[in-house]
């Protein structure tokens, strides 16, 4: 089962990158892919919370990955005034 990752902010730059695939031959819920993602990326461990989308809807930690999903990982966004 192949997955795209769009990575933004703070994630994009743990990574070092603003995309990634995941190949895999078990079924994930978003919960289980954060959890593989913190292992292979441990320096995401860092982060307090991210925000999961799912072709570009928030979905919540049981939601399931199928094949072809967009997974975006959108972190804590600080801003100021203007």
């Amino acid at each position: 089962m192949k997955i795209q990752i769009l990575l933004f902010g703070i994630a994009r730059d743990i990574v070092g990158k603003s995309r990634l695939e995941l190949d895999t031959n078990q079924p994930l819920d978003v919960t289980s892919f954060k959890k593989l993602l913190k292992d292979k990326y441990p320096k995401m461990n860092h982060l307090s919370y991210f925000k999961v989308a799912i072709n570009q809807e928030f979905a919540d930690d049981h939601q399931i990955l199928k094949e072809g999903d967009e997974v975006a990982l959108i972190p804590p966004v600080s801003g100021g005034s203007c």
